[in-house]
């Protein structure tokens, strides 16, 4: 259900506090105004082309991509954000499994892509498991805060997991159970192969429910296939499990039926609480052969320093990565990643423009990360927030643009995990200008805040927003162009159709982006800096 997010005025008047600005407010709407999407449609056209090859990390499309930001934020004044330089080199490693592979389940083998898609985080050019004992454990979730513990009382040293998308609140709609039906952290498919690491397991193996995950098995086949990167470290990452991976919701089906088990009552129990259960005598074995590069790859920097507090900064990011190319595909091979996310790298053109054209620089710094390999697991902005070249006591706080609205204006703004920040409170005040409302998380059992380039702020104990797009068409012909439009992108995240349209309505994208610039520029002029609310899981350290 949607929730309208209320404005506290007397917390909003606390927040602005003693804001001035050297700019008039007819310079600051110049400004403003400047943001438009003709000029946003020119960057995304150049980010989607055929010539960027999707723009995976450490390929010509990165040196492409990396070579016309630095050519835009030379043009607009800005200065490198990395000392005498716009890149932060991030050390990554290529994992690409030979898809020559099978999974096999008390003799029976499953197909890749097909039934499964499974590889080996571990930098290392074969690892196996053979004849591990499976074993589910429900969602796979340690939490003591939640009283929760799926692993108590088992040790799965040796064996192989089998573990459910998303968390127990998700399954019972339940607002006292974790956070209901809005995905915590526990959810993510990132943490579950990490506490399985934890745990000593030797393979672990996520079922795929599109419902839960919020994206079909398509998604599994062409995320989670091919050229894996992570981040080159000494212990090669033999601290994770041998083997990882997802099974189809067919294939865990049969496998719980095999083990004597049902599937639908084994989920059931699981969301009751903390659960797990042997698979009879089911053992699994695979072998995974990984083609090994190393390489570096570039989270992207640029400041506009401000004209009094130039030591701290408001940083807008955005990943300027997508999928790539695949070869071995029939038909399109290119994931152009025009919505995802060409739309928020050219965005972030737009908002640093209008700064740009503003007379007098803010009082505080303005600086654009456009972080590398997000498709991946984050791993730009993580590796930002493991060696920030802004420090977390600099940061003031961060504002992430991902996959814009490219349907049209509305009347009202989600936020991706509304309530956890003053910048509620500032965006509210910006759209009131623009005649909208703030509405809630439009999908909270996607776990949307845990999922994008913002989270690695918050992680930092910087507050971070996570905002665009809106439900509620402008007018009947909007909402007409929606539903059309809809129609024609169904399906088609990460996936090649992926790309470009002339017919995209770009003008909810630019209500979007004036509303990023006001929010941004609000902080850089006032007094004091926005903070975590209470209930908030983050906190300034």
């Amino acid at each position: 259900m949607k929730t309208k997010f209320t404005l506290s005025l007397l917390s909003a008047a606390v927040l602005v506090g003693c804001m001035t600005t050297h700019n008039t407010p007819e310079q600051q709407q110049i400004a403003y105004n400047s943001i438009n999407a003709e000029q946003l449609a020119s960057h995304i056209k150049v980010l989607a082309s055929d010539e960027f090859g999707g723009r995976a990390p450490s390929s010509e499309g990165e040196k492409l991509t990396l070579e016309y930001l630095t050519k835009q934020f030379q043009a607009l004044g800005y200065q490198p954000g990395n000392g005498d330089s716009f890149l932060q080199e991030v050390p990554l490693v290529s994992l690409e499994a030979d898809p020559n592979m099978v999974l096999s389940i008390g003799g029976k083998d499953y197909q890749y892509k097909k039934d499964m898609v499974m590889g080996s985080s571990r930098i290392s050019e074969q690892q196996s498991i053979a004849n591990s004992e499976l074993v589910f454990v429900g969602y796979g979730v340690n939490a003591p805060e939640y009283n929760w513990n799926d692993y108590e009382g088992i040790d799965v040293t040796g064996k192989t997991v089998v573990m459910l998308v998303n968390d127990p609140g998700f399954a019972t709609k339940d607002p006292a159970l974790f956070t209901g039906d809005a995905m915590t952290y526990y959810g993510r498919w990132t943490y579950k192969f990490e506490e399985a690491s934890r745990q000593g397991a030797a393979g672990a193996i996520i079922i795929h429910e599109t419902a839960p995950a919020s994206y079909p098995w398509s998604v599994v086949e062409n995320s989670w296939s091919g050229e894996q990167f992570g981040f080159q470290k000494e212990n090669n990452n033999m601290d994770r499990v041998t083997v990882e991976g997802w099974v189809t919701t067919d294939v865990a089906s049969e496998l719980f039926q095999r083990a004597g088990l049902d599937f639908e009552t084994a989920k059931a129990q699981a969301a009751k609480g903390a659960y797990h259960v042997d698979m009879g005598d089911l053992t699994a074995s695979v072998s995974v052969k990984n083609t090994i590069k190393k390489s570096i790859s570039y989270n992207f920097i640029a400041t506009l320093p401000g004209s009094e507090k130039p030591d701290e900064h408001v940083i807008y990011s955005a990943h300027w990565d997508h999928l790539g190319t695949d070869k071995n595909r029939t038909g399109d091979q290119i994931y152009n990643g025009a919505h995802d996310n060409a739309t928020g790298t050219g965005g972030m053109i737009e908002v640093a423009e209008a700064f740009a054209l503003l007379p007098t620089a803010p009082k505080r710094s303005v600086t654009f990360l456009a972080v590398t390999a997000e498709e991946q697991g984050l791993l730009g902005s993580k590796f930002y927030a493991a060696d920030p070249v802004i420090a977390a006591d600099k940061t003031v706080a961060n504002i992430n643009m991902d996959s814009l609205n490219i349907l049209g204006k509305v009347k009202d703004i989600s936020v991706v995990g509304i309530g956890k920040s003053e910048l509620d409170d500032l965006l509210t005040q910006a759209a009131i200008e623009q005649n909208r409302t703030v509405s809630g998380d439009p999908k909270p059992s996607s776990g949307g805040y845990y999922r994008s380039d913002h989270f690695a702020f918050a992680n930092m104990g910087v507050p971070a927003m996570y905002a665009g797009g809106g439900t509620i068409a402008f007018d009947e012909q909007t909402e007409s162009y929606r539903k059309k439009m809809s129609l024609v992108v169904r399906g088609c995240y990460h996936q090649p159709c992926d790309r470009y349209r002339d017919e995209w309505d770009l003008s909810g994208a630019v209500q979007d982006l004036q509303l990023f610039y006001k929010v941004g520029l609000t902080i850089t002029e006032q007094e004091n800096w926005p903070k975590w609310y209470d209930n908030s899981e983050f906190q300034r350290k």
